[in-house]
């Protein structure tokens, strides 16, 4: 992944932690997700970690993959106890495994600002065309009409609690970079401390 860390697989028992649903519930992930009700949608967790939110989307899906640049956060997620439909995916965002338009949709939690690329922080007001490689191969796999949903710690937060402000991006960076891959944003909520983003794949 590019940006700028990935978690440390030594503290993954922090990312089982109840109090992340403060930031994002398993309800208002899946109604931004738009899943409920298709008939056995393909999903990808983006940076899964242990599955804390994997195993909240998978009873949702047909497949749900759980995506993560570390081989050990998986062996940490079958150590817990995987679902029978959850695939594990050793990549990075930047070249996923999968064949054009085969996820029906995909989300990050807390994510985004490891594997985008900050130079989105530089694209504002210029009239260069930005391309960043993770984003470009989400508009690849996610089907035409699927949605990508990011959940992330905001560069407009106070940094008490996840990456520190630097390592963030705004809501306004998000949407340039999703804009550039061609993806439709449909609704964008910036928190206190988060920002969400829905964005529509381009047909």
């Amino acid at each position: 992944m590019g940006g700028f860390h990935t978690f440390p697989v030594e503290r993954a028992d922090a990312l089982e932690d109840p109090s992340r649903y403060r930031y994002c519930s398993r309800e208002e992930l899946i109604s931004m997700l738009d899943i409920e009700g298709q008939d056995g949608p393909t999903v990808a967790d983006l940076g899964s970690g242990t599955g804390f939110y994997t195993d909240d989307v998978a009873p949702f899906t047909g497949t749900c993959y759980a995506v993560d640049v570390q081989s050990a956060m998986h062996d940490a997620y079958r150590e817990k106890g995987l679902p029978e439909n959850v695939e594990c995916v050793t990549s990075g965002i930047d070249s996923l495994p999968f064949p054009d338009d085969h996820l029906d949709g995909a989300f990050s939690t807390m994510t985004y600002h490891e594997f985008s690329d900050p130079a989105i922080r530089s694209f504002e007001g210029t009239t260069d065309s930005f391309h960043d490689e993770a984003l470009a191969e989400l508009a690849r796999v996610i089907r035409p009409g699927g949605r990508l949903v990011t959940v992330d710690w905001s560069a407009d937060g106070q940094g008490e609690d996840g990456p520190s402000v630097d390592e963030r991006f705004s809501i306004s960076d998000v949407r340039r970079g999703l804009e550039s891959a061609g993806f439709e944003v449909i609704r964008e909520d910036d928190r206190p401390e988060t920002l969400a983003i829905v964005a529509i794949c381009p047909e």
